[in-house]
C-alpha cells in the first residue's frame, strides 16, 4: 500500500466516522463520545497528510506518532459506543476494526522510519 492509497484509506475512515456519528443518540453521552470520535477519526487523515510532507524522516515519524494516537483513541471511542450499547455492535465493529488496522499500520510505518534514520546514521559514523 503507498501513501496515496494511506490518503484515500484514511478518508474513507473519516467518511464511515462521520455517517456513524450521525446514528448516535441525541443524548449527554452520545453527544459527548459524538465530538470527540468525530475529531479524533478526522484527524487520522489530516494528520497523515501532514506526516507526508514532512521536511525530513524525523518530522515524518514524529507526525506519525500523532496519527497512531489518533487512530488508537477511535478505537477507544468505538469500544465505548459498542460496550455502551448505544450503536448494535455490528454496526460498529467493521470500523474498530479498520481503526485497529490503521493504527498497526501507522505503527509499523513508524518502525521502519526510525530503522531507516538509524540506518543512516550509522552509516554516517
Amino acid at each position: 500500500m503507498d501513501k496515496e492509497d494511506l490518503k484515500e484509506r484514511t478518508k474513507q475512515f473519516a467518511l464511515r466516522v462521520m455517517k456513524l456519528i450521525d446514528s448516535l443518540p441525541n443524548t449527554v453521552s452520545g453527544r459527548a463520545i459524538a465530538g470527540q470520535l468525530v475529531r479524533a477519526g478526522t484527524s487520522v487523515g489530516a494528520n497523515y497528510r501532514s506526516a507526508c510532507r514532512g521536511r525530513s524522516k524525523a518530522e515524518f515519524t514524529a507526525k506519525l506518532g500523532t496519527v497512531v494516537e489518533e487512530a488508537d483513541e477511535c478505537c477507544f471511542w468505538l469500544e465505548l459506543i459498542m460496550d455502551g450499547d448505544l450503536i448494535p455492535r455490528n454496526r460498529v465493529e467493521p470500523l474498530h476494526q479498520e481503526a485497529n488496522e490503521l493504527t498497526a499500520i501507522f505503527v509499523s510505518s513508524i518502525r521502519t522510519a526510525k530503522s531507516s534514520i538509524s540506518n543512516q546514521k550509522s552509516k554516517m559514523d
